[in-house]
């Protein structure tokens, strides 16, 4: 844990997170997946180099900088340890493209996929050592029935209705209806709010996602 994330700890701040990308929508985007996976983060949106410089980005505890940024402005983020704290956004999971110096992350992939590093990150911190503060404690009150927890496993893990129904011996409109039953208790849509409600919850290990 760095010098900074334990003072704002200490001072009952919550920690801040970084995102460095021109394009607004993918900032946006990605902003929505960190807030939802990592709710006792604050995410901080700059759409320039020099927005983020000038908001102090050694307190940061991680900053998720576009790749052409970092290769326009490499002597920073190379200077004393900020390369463990900066992840790099990069356009291509090819080896060839990456930095090595830095922790590389494509956005070109499935919404499921990136749910995935960030629930990784959030549980085993950064490769080179920072770790995210861990989750306030879940809730203890049951609020899924069994049979619906088992449902949102199975969402989670991708499954689709008709597998969900094979898999649990239930008719196809049943499955449906506890999903709907599932999405009501919890105030949840999407399937990837589903699937990092499941995980926090340990409802489904992150490696079956």
């Amino acid at each position: 844990m760095n010098e900074e994330m334990m003072k704002a700890m200490a001072g009952k701040q919550m920690p801040e997170m970084a995102i460095v990308e021109s394009n607004t929508l993918a900032a946006m985007g990605l902003r929505q997946l960190l807030e939802s996976v990592m709710p006792m983060m604050k995410i901080s949106t700059f759409g320039s180099f020099r927005q983020y410089e000038a908001n102090n980005p050694d307190h940061f505890v991680h900053s998720f900088v576009s790749m052409h940024i970092v290769l326009e402005h490499r002597y920073f983020f190379t200077q004393g340890n900020r390369n463990h704290h900066v992840i790099v956004l990069t356009p291509s999971n090819d080896p060839n493209s990456q930095l090595a110096e830095f922790h590389c992350l494509c956005v070109n992939v499935p919404e499921g996929y990136l749910i995935k590093e960030f629930l990784n990150l959030q549980h085993s911190g950064h490769p080179h050592g920072e770790h995210i503060p861990a989750m306030p404690p879940v809730t203890q009150e049951k609020v899924l029935s069994d049979r619906e927890i088992e449902v949102l496993s199975l969402v989670a893990q991708g499954k689709i209705n008709k597998e969900i129904a094979d898999q649990l011996c239930i008719g196809l409109t049943t499955v449906i209806t506890h999903r709907k039953k599932i999405q009501e208790k919890l105030g949840l849509k999407s399937v990837s709010s589903l699937t990092i409600y499941a995980v926090m919850h340990g409802f489904v290990d992150i490696n079956m996602i």
